[in-house]
């Protein structure tokens, strides 16, 4: 799985060349120009051909059997046929187009995230935001850094970035100013991880998930999703930098150096303790809007598992992967939605079950005005071949045989050993759009083959 990248906000002219995905019926729209500053791409989105126009060439609904026709080659082509289960539906009316096993629940990947996504804004809601905060103990003279799960927490800032970040550098500044005020110029520091309850890795995770960069440990208190930022920029890029041994650690290292740079002289190294005393100073994060998209759009798993614990926290559940287990479940059951059992929210647990047909009924939940406060989770989803982990590694690129679906495809995409999955909206040649669900469990899984599926679909003219 792909790690942190922050998004550039230079590709805002390449977006504004995009208006898709108009939803009829009083959906909403899925016009991508809404998903936030994403970054530009060598292979931009508008080389796709045929790209639907804002508003449905045809108000004939999309025939059924079309769409098993378009899909049938694709399909036997994939060698998937074994592992393989769909669901397709019209996004407006909600009537079943296509399905092939759609209740039955398969390991998901990471289209987890999407149910994450979703249970993290119906349980805090999407103006919620995060606080990293610094104490004082006057009594041991101690400054101490607590984390509450905003993994995107940065050392210092990058302007270009969405979404912005909470710095240690504007944390330290303002706990230097507290400190001036009551005559304090020396402190140690020390830290405190607490918030996050259990243990800090998943039920049904493999050893080498940590030790690959897949993921850090699970922790509240964390710079850059664990990632060390090798030379101070604030941003860490595609594959580069190595995860931190000790995130909590790594946080309150760096925080010394700031306090330090504000002027407040630190005595000694961190140490790990609780934070007592009163809070002098605060940070916050982007607000769980922005956190949801940016998950959705980087496949973050660190921030996944943090937004499953801050809705877990919200629900009086436990801080763990058990207590966001429950929550999660707890929403999807007030959502009507079945079909989903989880034992982590990143979707790195091969324990993870969900059906097809609950990713279709997420995303359309997502896109009900009804339920805006949900919209994010929509927002999110990366377009093909040009944002995302859908914009990346040659998917649907000119070179690549679903390049049709360029620009007309949006989904979450999940990728394990023998599984793939895609989940998310397609547009038609004749201005339809589909809501979809593709997963297979199987050895031969991969995300191209899914995009062919998805590309048949774009350039079906299913009417």
């Amino acid at each position: 799985m792909p790690r942190v990248r922050r998004v550039r906000g230079e590709a805002l002219l390449a977006l504004a060349l995009l208006n898709i995905f108009v939803l009829a019926a009083g959906m909403v729209a899925l016009d991508v120009i809404e998903a936030r500053p994403v970054p530009a791409e060598p292979t931009p989105v508008t080389d796709a051909e045929g790209v639907a126009a804002a508003e449905p060439a045809t108000s004939a609904p999309a025939d059924p059997d079309r769409i098993a026709d378009i899909l049938d080659d694709p399909m036997s082509a994939s060698g998937l046929e074994d592992g393989l289960s769909g669901y397709v539906v019209d996004a407006a009316t909600g009537e079943t187009l296509f399905e092939l096993a759609p209740d039955t629940p398969v390991t998901p990947a990471s289209t987890t995230k999407i149910v994450t996504a979703i249970t993290v804004l119906a349980a805090v809601g999407p103006d919620h935001v995060v606080h990293t905060e610094a104490y004082l103990d006057p009594d041991r003279n101690r400054v101490v850094l607590r984390g509450a799960g905003d993994t995107t927490l940065s050392e210092t800032a990058d302007s270009a970035a969405y979404p912005q970040v909470a710095t240690l550098s504007e944390l330290a500044e303002s706990t230097a100013s507290a400190l001036a005020e009551l005559g304090v110029g020396s402190v140690s520091v020390g830290y405190d991880d607490s918030h996050f309850t259990g243990p800090a890795t998943g039920p049904g995770w493999k050893p080498n998930y940590v030790t690959e960069g897949s993921t850090s440990p699970i922790h509240a208190l964390m710079l850059n999703g664990g990632e060390i930022d090798e030379d101070g920029s604030g941003v860490i890029e595609e594959d580069e930098g190595d995860r931190a041994v000790d995130p909590p650690l790594y946080a309150a290292e760096a925080f010394a150096r700031q306090l330090e740079r504000a002027g407040v002289s630190v005595e000694g190294e961190p140490t790990e303790t609780a934070a007592t005393g009163d809070a002098v100073a605060s940070v916050a994060s982007a607000p769980v809007s922005a956190l949801v998209e940016h998950t959705l759009l980087r496949s973050d798993n660190n921030m996944a598992e943090a937004l499953g614990r801050i809705a877990a926290e919200e629900m009086g559940e436990e801080t763990s992967f058990a207590g966001a287990a429950a929550a999660t479940a707890r929403v999807m059951a007030d959502l009507g939605v079945g079909g989903v059992d989880l034992s982590d929210n990143s979707g790195l647990s091969t324990e993870n079950r969900i059906s097809p047909r609950a990713l279709v009924e997420l995303v359309r939940i997502a896109a009900d005005p009804d339920h805006a406060d949900l919209n994010a989770a929509l927002t999110g989803l990366p377009t093909a071949n040009s944002t995302g982990t859908l914009g990346r590694n040659g998917r649907y690129s000119p070179s690549a045989s679903s390049h049709d679906g360029a620009g007309l495809v949006r989904g979450k995409t999940g990728t394990l050993n023998g599984v793939s999955t895609l989940a998310g909206t397609i547009s038609d040649r004749d201005g339809h759009t589909f809501v979809f669900a593709f997963m297979a469990n199987t050895p031969a899984a991969n995300g191209p083959a899914l995009d062919t599926l998805a590309a048949a679909l774009s350039r079906c003219g299913c009417t």
